[in-house]
């Protein structure tokens, strides 16, 4: 069958460069038209079920009604004031209800607009807070092989040199200590030591909590987590959190710290945030490391503002996901999801090629011994009426928590079909990255 192509459709890489693709050889994209819930609308007519939740963010599917009506009464009022001396409702009361759903005092909210920002912010604090208290040479950062925190420098350094889709620039960046993540008491031994041998120049640990996303989306468990805190705390370190991936229930729980029952000093917040509707990011800190930047001096300040932050329209837009979470069962729905990307994908274990297959909340992933062709794979996924988008050598399903049970057996009986025909994809991908 021959789709049409919309007018607008011309030629697109002619000015737009994509992300994460090579860009000379990479098959065109898929012009979209519409989206409602979890369901996406090609130019052409076709329909496709978004398993992936518009990469990790649509908690309650696309175009939510609540959302995009709080987003339009913003816009007709205030789309955005900048934070510098100015203020708004919808930052103050964001920040107010992220403080309240956070554990402990992690209650003081700096806006930022993207994720790899929010790394970033969360990074200087860190550094600055050990200035302030005249410890200067804690500059360094322990990170986890096989993570992943973001595109930007600082970002980028933290994340793994060399497996990660940075390992390009890894020369280029601040290095930085990196260990696996540990699993079980030998484990948590080691990586005692290993702080033990540098806390003197260690000024964070930062880590994804309980799943590795774009690093292969690699989980641990939260009595993991629980050591990692315990011995940063115990060595004298700050702990970042990056839920950017794993927040608003994606691992089952509101956020993935909650398993643990830790606080990290610093929590950094994206993607779902706003429900899939804008972007807006947060790193949120713990009264100490706040109070640290407290002076009469300003250039003990926070030095750090983007143009857009705590942007009114997108504040709007994730105080109407937070009224979600509040009054429908997200966490439930995540908790139904489990259970059925358990009972659909753990039979795929056995089949050819399948190397693990792993469920954990609104998480699951088949991992392959190898996928010649990620984007191959993609363009064969869209056959069977799905959006995925395979990475490395994994499919996963990251799906909206609305989405409905029919829906979801239509993304794994893809899975299944696929996987059954043993059709990975051939010749090199166009592809990088999540």
């Amino acid at each position: 069958m021959t789709h049409k192509p919309p007018s607008w459709f011309a030629d697109p890489a002619r000015h737009l460069w994509l992300p994460y693709t090579q860009m000379q050889t990479t098959p065109a994209p898929l012009p979209v038209a519409a989206m409602e819930g979890a369901r996406l609308t090609l130019a052409d007519g076709r329909v496709l079920i978004d398993g992936v939740a518009n990469w990790w963010t649509a908690a309650h599917g696309a175009a939510h009604p609540h959302i995009v009506a709080a987003i339009q009464a913003q816009a007709a009022t205030l789309p955005h004031v900048m934070l510098g001396g100015l203020i708004h409702e919808q930052a103050l009361t964001l920040a107010r209800r992220l403080a309240a759903l956070l554990p402990g005092d992690l209650q003081h909210v700096f806006f930022v607009d993207s994720g790899s920002v929010a790394v970033e912010v969360a990074m200087k604090m860190a550094l600055q807070y050990w200035i302030r208290h005249g410890k200067p040479d804690k500059r360094r950062f322990l990170a986890f092989r096989h993570g992943y925190h973001g595109d930007t420098a600082g970002a980028m350094a933290v994340s793994d040199p060399n497996d990660g889709m940075h390992a390009l620039f890894k020369d280029h960046l601040t290095p930085q200590l990196f260990i696996d993540v540990p699993r079980g008491a030998a484990a948590y031994t080691a990586f005692d030591r290993f702080l033990d041998a540098h806390q003197d120049e260690i000024a964070a640990v930062i880590i994804e909590p309980l799943v590795q996303g774009a690093g292969g989306m690699r989980f641990h468990e939260p009595a993991d987590l629980a050591a990692i805190a315990a011995s940063t705390k115990r060595h004298g370190a700050l702990l970042i959190c990056d839920e950017i991936f794993t927040g608003f229930g994606r691992t089952g729980s509101l956020f993935a710290v909650n398993q643990a029952s830790i606080i990290p000093d610093i929590i950094c917040l994206g993607k779902a945030l706003t429900g899939g509707a804008v972007t807006l990011a947060a790193a949120v800190a713990r009264a100490p490391v706040f109070d640290a930047f407290l002076s009469d001096d300003p250039a003990h300040a926070l030095m750090h503002g983007p143009t857009y932050m705590g942007n009114a329209i997108a504040c709007a837009a994730a105080n109407a996901s937070l009224d979600l979470f509040e009054r429908e069962p997200r966490l439930n729905e995540a908790k139904q999801i489990e259970a059925q990307l358990q009972r659909d994908l753990f039979p795929l274990r056995t089949l050819p090629g399948v190397v693990d297959v792993r469920v954990k909340g609104a998480i699951g992933v088949i991992e392959m011994a190898r996928i010649a062709n990620p984007a191959a794979l993609r363009q064969r996924f869209v056959a069977e009426g799905v959006w995925l988008r395979p990475f490395g050598n994994i499919i996963y399903l990251t799906p909206a928590l609305t989405i409905a049970p029919n829906e979801l057996t239509t993304l794994t009986s893809a899975i299944a079909r696929v996987a059954a025909a043993g059709d990975w994809g051939e010749g090199r991908s166009a592809e990088t990255g999540a």
